[in-house]
This record gives structure tokens, C-alpha cells and sequence, in this order.
């Protein structure tokens, strides 16, 4: 059973990979969006997982060290891919752009960084508040461009281009506080709960 959490994040990598083949494949169709909305159901199923499999580690402590790894790895695989096939249609503006490579440079920064916190101080830095609104935004403006490219463009362009600005923001913002909370800038916490206790009595 302590496994479902693992299983569940590899289940969100495959999906992420019929995602894109889907995804591409509509590219060549032209008589119906059949595949976008397929793309549009397994996104959404892959982000459900995704709030599962971490309930269910957090509620059960069905943590494993390849869960640390494989868990983050699949959601940054499933946003990442998601976005760079949305952009790839040119059906956005081309701003948004700037921000998928702000994100994606911060994105392997906090690959990289997680990895060391986990490996140098045996700590998992979990998603904040700012973290967690990031990446609900993100699963908006995901979903409803999916569904603007599913039913034919009735979404209007500027809510979406919103949607993505915003996510933007406030996942850079979570960025910095994701690397306060780990240590590499401001107070030096050894652990998670000595960031909760300091915070608490703030």
C-alpha cells in the first residue's frame, strides 16, 4: 500500500507522454479536435493524481526516497510539456514566451536545488502557500486553453495570457521563498519544522 503514492507518480510521467503524442498527433488533424480533448481529460487526470499521491504520503508517511525524487519530477515533466505544447501552436502571444523560459530556467534551478537540500541535509522543502497558488493558476490557464482548443476558440485570449502572466509571478515569487525556507538566502533553517516554529511565533 505505502507504494500507491510511487505508482500513481509514474502512472502522471506515462500520462505526460500520451499527453504530448496526442498533442502532436492533433497537429496533422484537421477534421476534428478529438485529440485535444483526449489531452484535455489526461491533464486533468494527471493533476489529480498528483494532489492524491501527495495526500496520500502526507496523510499515510508513504515517503520513500525515489518518491522525493520521481514525485516533483513528474509534476515539473507534466507542466513544462503541457505549456511548450500549448506555445508550440502559436496560438499565444508571443510574451508568453519570456515567461516559460524564466520558468523553465527556474524550474531546473529547483531541480537542482532540491537535490542538494535533500542530499546534503536530509530535507524535503514541501510547496508553500505561493507554491501551491502557482501551480492551481497554472492547472486554470492549462485546462481552459485545452478546452479553448478542444471547442474552437471561445475563451477569450487575454483571460488566458492573464492566467499565465499571474502563475508567472507568483511561482518566481515562490521561488525565492522556496530557496529562504531551504537556506540558500537569509536564515538558515536545519529543518522544515524549525521554518514552521520561527514562523508561528512571528
Amino acid at each position: 500500500m505505502r507504494h500507491i503514492p510511487n505508482i500513481l507518480s509514474c502512472l502522471r510521467v506515462g500520462m505526460v507522454i500520451a499527453f504530448i503524442i496526442l498533442f502532436i498527433k492533433q497537429q496533422s488533424i484537421t477534421d476534428s479536435n478529438w485529440a485535444y480533448i483526449v489531452c484535455l481529460v489526461l491533464y486533468i487526470t494527471a493533476f489529480v493524481t498528483d494532489v492524491l499521491d501527495g495526500y496520500l504520503a502526507r496523510r499515510f508517511n508513504w515517503v520513500s526516497d525515489f518518491g522525493k525524487l520521481v514525485d516533483p519530477f513528474a509534476d515539473k515533466f507534466m507542466f513544462i510539456s503541457a505549456v511548450a505544447c500549448i506555445l508550440s501552436t502559436g496560438r499565444l502571444p508571443w510574451f508568453i514566451w519570456i515567461f516559460f523560459a524564466i520558468l523553465l530556467a527556474k524550474e531546473l534551478l529547483l531541480i537542482v536545488g532540491g537535490l542538494i537540500v535533500l542530499r546534503k541535509r536530509k530535507v524535503s522543502v514541501y510547496a508553500d502557500m505561493w507554491g501551491k497558488t502557482a501551480t492551481g493558476l497554472f492547472f486554470a490557464a492549462v485546462t481552459l486553453t485545452l478546452v479553448d482548443f478542444a471547442f474552437n476558440d471561445f475563451i477569450p485570449i487575454w483571460l488566458l495570457s492573464v492566467l499565465y502572466i499571474a502563475a508567472s509571478v507568483i511561482s518566481i515569487f515562490s521561488f525565492f521563498h522556496y530557496a529562504y525556507m531551504a537556506g540558500f538566502i537569509g536564515k538558515k533553517y536545519k529543518n522544515v519544522n524549525a521554518y514552521e516554529q520561527d514562523k508561528s511565533e512571528q
